[in-house]
């Protein structure tokens, strides 16, 4: 199963949320770097459906 834009910006989201909760530094940039790869996979999936 692939993950859509939409499902990978969700995630990003969340994790995002997450990272702002008061948990410990290194769990909250853990939580922004995935948000962050997310956006980025997300971007990619949207081009490719673009280009073909």
């Amino acid at each position: 199963m692939t993950r859509t834009s939409k499902d990978l910006k969700d995630q990003a989201d969340r994790a995002e949320r997450l990272a702002r909760t008061g948990i410990d530094a290194l769990t909250a940039e853990r939580l922004r770097a995935y948000a962050d790869e997310c956006r980025k996979r997300a971007t990619a999936v949207e081009r490719e459906a673009r280009d073909g």
